[in-house]
C-alpha cells in the first residue's frame, strides 16, 4: 500500500524522535556515568587533602614516615578520621614509645608474626577490609565511613616519601595519578597518589545508575506519548498548503484559470502559494490576451476582404465596369492584406524568439541620419517636418544588428508619419546614458491618453481604432519595435511629448 505524504512525515517525525531519544539517553549515560565518578572523585580528594594534614601532623610529632611504613591499615585509620592520629599515639605510647621520638631509640614490641597465628590473625568481626574498625581498642562503637571516601579506596591509595620511595599502599598504584602533597613546616615531606574510580563498582552506587536509567526510560516514553499526536498535528498543517496547491493546479488543468489559492503563511509554502496564484493570473491573462488576439486578427481581416468581396460582386454584377480605378481599388485592398500578414508573420517570429540577428559593432548615430534621410522627403510631401536633434557624429554599440535597427527605426517613423496632425513636426533624439545611448522620438499633436499608454505596446491596441484604421494600421508595429529592442537588451517606454504628442524612449546598451 502505498504511503500519503501525511503518513510519511508523521512515519519520519517518529523516527526522529525515538533516534533523538536514544541519542540522548546514550549520551546522557555516559554524561552520567563520567559526572557521578568526578563526583565521587572530587570527593575523595577533599577527605584525601583533609587526611593528608593528619599525615603531616603524625609526621611532625614521629619524625620520619618509620612508624607507617608498611603499615596500610593505620595510613587508612588515619586519612580517615581526623583525630585518629591521636588516637594512634595513644596506641603507640601503650607500646611503649614515646611522642616525638624517633622510631628504634626505645622498645618497641614485635609485631605478631605467622608463627603467633598459624590459622592467620585473628578478625574482629566488625573490622573490614582495611582492617581493625577505629577505636575498636577502647571499646567505642566504630564510626561509619563518610560518604566519597572509602569507596575501594585502599587498592587506590599509595604514599610516597619525599624521595619518592614507598611508605604505605598499594605499590601498583600508577605514578602519574593525581597527588595531594604532605607538608610538614613548609617542606614537602611526602606524596600521597589516589588513582581515579576507572567505574562504578559500589552496589549503592550501581543501584544509583540504574534507577536513573529508569527514570530517563519513563521520561523518553512520556516524551514519545506527547510527541506522536504533536507530530500528527504538525504533519497535517504542513500539508495543508500542498493541499490546497493540487487543489489548485487541478483546476487549472481542467482550465480554471480564475482558480486562486489562500495561503496565510511566510514561509517557503507561503512563497510557492503566491508564486502559484501569480502563475494562475498570468495563464489567465494569457487566455483573454490568446482570444482578443483571435478576434483582433479576424476584425482586422475582416474589412479588407470584405472591401474586396463587394467589389468583385459589384463588378460581376454590372454595376461597376472593369476600368483602370477599379483594378488600382482592388489593389490597395490586396496590399494592405499583404501588409497585415507580414506583420502577423514578423510579430509571431519574434514573439518566438525566431527573428534572426546578426550581432556586430555598429554605429547607432549613422543609422538614425539615414533612417533621418530615407523619410525626410515622405513627411515633407505629407505636411511633416523632420528634425534631428543632438545626433553625435558617432554612436558605437559593441553588439547590435543593423538590419533590425534599421527596421525598427522605420517602424517607429512610419508610426510618426501615420498618426501625426498636418502639419506638425517629428523630433530625432540622441544622447548618450551611463552604459548605453537613449533614442527619443518626439511628435506633435494630437496625443495619447494616460490610459492608454501602457498599453501601446500590446499586439493589435489601438489608442483609438477608428483613426488607425483609417491611416492603415493595424497596431503591430510597436509589438515588433518591443520586441527588437528587448533582443538587443534594452528598453522602449512611451509617454507624453513635449511637442504636444507622443514620445517614444529607448535606450540601448553600448557592450
Amino acid at each position: 500500500m502505498s504511503l500519503r505524504l501525511w503518513h510519511r512525515l508523521l512515519l519520519a517525525f517518529v523516527v526522529l524522535g525515538i533516534a533523538a531519544l536514544a541519542t540522548f539517553a546514550l549520551l546522557q549515560e555516559r554524561s552520567f556515568q563520567r559526572g557521578f565518578l568526578d563526583y565521587v572523585n572530587r570527593l575523595e580528594r577533599e577527605k584525601i587533602d583533609t587526611g593528608a594534614s593528619h599525615l603531616a601532623r603524625a609526621f611532625a610529632r614521629h619524625g620520619d614516615w618509620g612508624f607507617l611504613i608498611g603499615d596500610t591499615p593505620r595510613l587508612m585509620r588515619l586519612l580517615e578520621l581526623g583525630s585518629s592520629e591521636r588516637m594512634g599515639e595513644r596506641m603507640g605510647e601503650r607500646m611503649g614509645e614515646r611522642p616525638g621520638k624517633p622510631p628504634g631509640e626505645g622498645p618497641r614490641p614485635p609485631r605478631p608474626g605467622p608463627r603467633d597465628f598459624p590459622d592467620g590473625p585473628p578478625r574482629d568481626p566488625a573490622a573490614g577490609p582495611d582492617g581493625p574498625p577505629p577505636f575498636a581498642a577502647e571499646g567505642r562503637p566504630p564510626r561509619p565511613p563518610r560518604p566519597g571516601l572509602g569507596v575501594n579506596l585502599r587498592p587506590r591509595l599509595l604514599l610516597l616519601d619525599a624521595d619518592g620511595r614507598v611508605v604505605a599502599g598499594n605499590p601498583q598504584v600508577p605514578r602519574t595519578a593525581p597527588a595531594v602533597d604532605v607538608v610538614s613546616e613548609g617542606v614537602v615531606v611526602g606524596r600521597l597518589l589516589v588513582a581515579p574510580l576507572p567505574r562504578l563498582r559500589e552496589d549503592i552506587d550501581l543501584e544509583f545508575a540504574r534507577e536513573q536509567r529508569r527514570h530517563m526510560l519513563w521520561i523518553a516514553a512520556a516524551v514519545l506519548l506527547v510527541c506522536l499526536p504533536l507530530s500528527w498535528l504538525l504533519s497535517r498543517w504542513l500539508l495543508r498548503p500542498v493541499r490546497a496547491l493540487a487543489d489548485g493546479t487541478r483546476a487549472l488543468a481542467a482550465g480554471d484559470y480564475a482558480a486562486r489559492i489562500r495561503i496565510d503563511r511566510d514561509d517557503e509554502l507561503g512563497a510557492l502559494g503566491r508564486d502559484f496564484n501569480a502563475l494562475a493570473a498570468a495563464l489567465e491573462k494569457h487566455r483573454d490576451m490568446r482570444r482578443q488576439w483571435g478576434a483582433d486578427i479576424a476584425h482586422e481581416l475582416r474589412t479588407p476582404i470584405s472591401v474586396l468581396a463587394g467589389e468583385i460582386q459589384a463588378l460581376q454584377d454590372g454595376v461597376r465596369h472593369v476600368d483602370a480605378e477599379r483594378l488600382a481599388s482592388l489593389q490597395a485592398e490586396c496590399q494592405r492584406l499583404r501588409a497585415l500578414v507580414d506583420d502577423l508573420y514578423q510579430l509571431a517570429l519574434s514573439d518566438a524568439g525566431a527573428l534572426s540577428y546578426r550581432f556586430e559593432a555598429v554605429d547607432l548615430a549613422q543609422l538614425v541620419r539615414e533612417a533621418a534621410r530615407t523619410h525626410a522627403g515622405v513627411m515633407r510631401d505629407a505636411g511633416l517636418t523632420l528634425i534631428e536633434n543632438a545626433v553625435p557624429a558617432t554612436a558605437t554599440m559593441a553588439r547590435g544588428d543593423a538590419a533590425r535597427l534599421r527596421q525598427l527605426l522605420d517602424n517607429l517613423l512610419g508610426n510618426a508619419l501615420r498618426y501625426t496632425d498636418r502639419p506638425g513636426q517629428v523630433v530625432m533624439a540622441l544622447d548618450p546614458v551611463p552604459n548605453g545611448w537613449r533614442l527619443r522620438i518626439d511628435d506633435s499633436a494630437p496625443g495619447v491618453g494616460d490610459e492608454a499608454l501602457p498599453h501601446l505596446f500590446e499586439r493589435l491596441y489601438r489608442a483609438e481604432p477608428s483613426r488607425s484604421r483609417r491611416h492603415g494600421g493595424a497596431g503591430l508595429g510597436l509589438s515588433i519595435c518591443r520586441n527588437i529592442v528587448e533582443a538587443h537588451g534594452g528598453t522602449i517606454t512611451a509617454a507624453h511629448s513635449p511637442e504636444g504628442g507622443l514620445r517614444i524612449e529607448l535606450v540601448l546598451p553600448d557592450r
